[in-house]
């Protein structure tokens, strides 16, 4: 009894982070689906996000105004990675490490060469706290962050429907077509991967406002979880959902059963210590899951069509 107790007061607090890193599921999805690379940059840009808030909110500035910042920073990160990308001829996901290995410098200097900054809801007003997790108040941060997500699917959905959004998606469909038709397809990778960070960025500065603190390996395996969050969401709801917001809707939804299946697993006893071999597993399962319907499909497909050919 004690164990579904418990289940149900951490259950909260895990649905808010799933929430939260569904933020950035949705920059990994437009990378991943949308643009056909994996962006490695995510790791230090989560961090980078939760570094610049934390220091501005510390340095007196508003929480808002802290995450504005924050997802400037984001973009100028998805930039540098589209340039060494486009410009200098570095493979992405190479282009995608070397960013990420930088920006775990500039996130210690941005944190004043500390590993970790705290910022309390005592001192400071933020956007959200997992304080009032639990709390049916206009400061329980589930609703603030619903709203950030239904704002943010809103103007995804419109962007992508723009020519700009379309041509971006033109590239990740099919880059040669979409340069013979003239469409600018470096520009649309660094707009993809700028857009994909910025998100990022977005998801590290509420994430780091929601736990208290700001840490310089906070973005470790953020990539994975992203993935994850993609593949749970498609291979649940691909069927179901076909809209583009839906599709968006889905990724979060992914990232949300992550969480709560992870915060189940850690109340039947799994070490944390073992939480990284959850996720590759879990990752591996959802990504083998499509291939092994696919397979199923064409044998059973071949079987209908030799027993129609031997009846005919």
């Amino acid at each position: 009894m004690s164990f579904f107790v418990d289940l149900a007061n951490s259950l909260p607090s895990a649905l808010a982070q799933g929430l939260i890193w569904g933020i950035m599921a949705v920059g990994v999805f437009i990378t991943y689906r949308i643009l056909g690379v994996a962006d490695l940059t995510v790791d230090g840009t989560l961090a980078l996000g939760g570094a610049v808030c934390v220091t501005l909110i510390r340095a007196g500035c508003n929480a808002y105004l802290a995450v504005a910042v924050a997802i400037v920073a984001g973009l100028l990160a998805g930039l540098i990675t589209g340039f060494l990308h486009t410009t200098c001829g570095i493979p992405v996901i190479l282009a995608g490490i070397l960013t990420q290995l930088a920006l775990y410098s500039v996130n210690l200097r941005v944190m004043d060469r500390a590993a970790n900054l705290s910022v309390s809801v005592d001192k400071y007003q933020l956007v959200l706290s997992a304080r009032y997790v639990k709390m049916l108040s206009v400061q329980n941060p589930i609703p603030v962050v619903l709203l950030f997500l239904a704002v943010l699917i809103a103007l995804l959905y419109w962007f992508f429907g723009t020519e700009t959004g379309s041509a971006l998606r033109a590239t990740g469909c099919n880059i040669n077509m979409a340069k013979s038709q003239g469409i600018n397809a470096n520009r649309n990778i660094v707009l993809g991967l700028m857009l994909s960070n910025g998100l990022v960025a977005l998801s590290g500065a509420l994430l780091s406002q929601f736990q208290g603190f700001a840490d310089v390996n906070m973005g470790r395996g953020a990539i994975v979880i992203g993935l994850a969050a993609v593949i749970i969401g498609e291979v649940i709801f691909s069927k179901i959902f076909r809209n583009f917001a839906l599709r968006l809707l889905a990724v979060v939804l992914g990232a949300v059963i992550y969480y709560l299946v992870i915060q189940v697993v850690l109340q039947l006893g799994l070490d944390t210590n073992d939480l990284k071999l959850l996720t590759a597993l879990v990752v591996a399962l959802f990504l083998t899951i499509p291939h092994l319907k696919e397979k199923i499909t064409a044998k059973s497909r071949i079987k209908k069509e030799a027993t129609q050919n031997a009846g005919n």
